[in-house]
C-alpha cells in the first residue's frame, strides 16, 4: 500500500453554543466521510494561536442552516472551541483516492503542474496549495518569482489533470509583472 498522503478537509470557525461545539468550513465535498464519528484529523494551528492538540477526534457532527457543526471530543467547552478558531483540519487518504466530485482537487495532484495563461504560453510552475481564509495557488515563474492566485474559477478556469496543466486568467501584476515593472528589471 502506498504511503498516506495529508489533504486539508475544514477549517474550524466560530464556535456554537457553550459545550464547545464549533462551525466548520468545509474544505471538501465528502463531509460524511471526513467528518463520520470517531474520525481523528490532524489539527494545524494558525499563526499565533494558542491553541496546543496536534489532533482532534470526531465525537458528533450535525447540519444547522447549512453549516456543519462538530463536536470534538477533546473541546468541551465555549473557552476550549474559541482557542480552537481558526485550526485546519487535516485527514491521511490514499494517493491514488480521488474526490467524488470533479472539480474538487487534492493538494498532490495540482502540485508541479504547468501553469498556462488562456493562449496557452506556459507561465509557471504549480508549487503548492497555501490554505487559509481563501486557498491560492503559488506558481513559479520562468524567472525565479513566486506569485500567489487566488483558486477561484474567475481566475482558474480549468484544472486539466490529463494534460498536466491549470489554466489561469492572468492580469497584469497577478502572475506575470506589470509591463513597467518588467522593463525596469530589464534595465537593472
Amino acid at each position: 500500500m502506498a504511503d498516506l498522503i495529508d489533504v486539508v478537509v475544514g477549517r474550524i470557525g466560530k464556535p456554537h453554543g457553550i459545550r464547545g461545539e464549533l462551525t466548520v468550513e468545509l474544505r471538501t465535498d465528502e463531509p460524511g466521510r471526513r467528518f463520520a464519528d470517531g474520525t481523528v484529523l490532524r489539527a494545524e494551528a494558525p499563526r499565533g494561536s494558542t491553541f496546543t492538540r496536534a489532533s482532534l477526534t470526531v465525537a458528533s457532527t450535525r447540519m444547522h442552516q447549512q453549516v456543519l457543526l462538530v463536536r470534538f471530543a477533546e473541546v468541551d467547552d465555549r473557552n476550549a472551541a474559541e482557542a480552537a478558531r481558526g485550526v485546519l483540519l487535516h485527514a491521511e487518504v490514499d494517493p491514488t483516492e480521488t474526490p467524488d466530485d470533479p472539480e474538487e482537487f487534492y493538494d498532490h495532484q495540482l502540485v508541479g503542474l504547468a501553469v498556462v495563461d488562456l493562449d496557452g504560453t506556459r507561465i509557471g510552475e504549480l508549487r503548492r496549495v497555501v490554505h487559509g481564509a481563501q486557498d491560492l495557488l503559488e506558481v513559479r515563474t520562468p524567472d525565479g518569482r513566486d506569485a500567489l492566485v487566488p483558486f477561484v474559477s474567475a481566475l482558474v478556469p480549468e484544472v486539466d489533470l490529463a494534460a498536466g496543466r491549470v489554466v489561469v486568467a492572468d492580469r497584469p501584476g497577478l502572475v506575470q509583472l506589470f509591463p513597467d515593472d518588467a522593463r525596469a528589471d530589464d534595465e537593472d
